[in-house]
């Protein structure tokens, strides 16, 4: 299922930077965890887009992403940036090299429980002691959410899917379907509880733009 998600986003990668050549006003709010001088990992970067957020703040940015597709358009888009292609599951940076990681609208694409834990336990191993990891998922409980649930769930339970419950595929522009997992803030906060990391914040991140809610949480190592 990795495999499947890195190929669409290649596939894509034009169409969905075009989609989002800017960073949605809605995700400014995340830059208030910012300080000076910080190191910034952001975890799943796509097109580097999130960067305009964080302009006017002097930190330390490095991207990262499992797309060549998109990192290419990131290197294009912000020259003289550090952006590298990576799997998130395998870090390619030392212990305590992070004052705050930003993961944006990435764990969800992340298949089974244990693999999420692995990427949220590699964050961990690359923030900083107190460091911090700002994360959103999508919020598909609601919306048009409840029924890809109720269709995947049905065709779980007649032994037609192999994917776990709360599994969906979404499509994009009616050509592929991209694997999400269906978070609730619930399940989420649990999960990051389950890595030894302690919650600082959780709710529904307000973001207009997109037409897709979120959740969010702010963790400290």
């Amino acid at each position: 299922m990795l495999g499947k998600t890195i190929e669409d986003y290649n596939l894509i990668a034009e169409d969905f930077s075009r989609t989002r050549q800017y960073a949605w006003p809605g995700l400014r709010s995340l830059a208030k965890h910012l300080k000076p001088s910080d190191n910034v990992l952001d975890l799943g970067c796509g097109n580097g887009r999130l960067l305009q957020i964080f302009k006017e703040i002097d930190i330390n940015y490095t991207g990262i992403d499992n797309s060549e597709k998109l990192i290419e358009l990131a290197k294009k888009a912000y020259p003289g940036i550090t952006f590298l292609v990576n799997d998130a599951l395998h870090l390619p940076f030392p212990s305590d090299s992070f004052d705050k990681i930003y993961s944006i609208a990435v764990l969800h694409h992340i298949p089974s429980q244990e693999l999420r834990i692995k990427f949220l336990e590699e964050a961990k191993r690359v923030l900083k002691p107190d460091g911090l990891l700002i994360l959103t998922v999508w919020d598909l409980w609601r919306g048009r959410g409840w029924k890809l649930n109720l269709k995947y769930g049905i065709l779980k339970i007649l032994g037609l899917s192999k994917m776990d419950f709360k599994d969906v595929f979404v499509p994009w522009a009616k050509k592929y379907q991209r694997y999400v997992h269906c978070f609730t803030k619930g399940e989420l906060v649990d999960l990051i509880k389950k890595t030894g990391l302690r919650l600082n914040e959780s709710g529904q991140l307000k973001i207009k733009e997109g037409g897709q809610k979120n959740i969010f949480i702010v963790a400290e190592k």
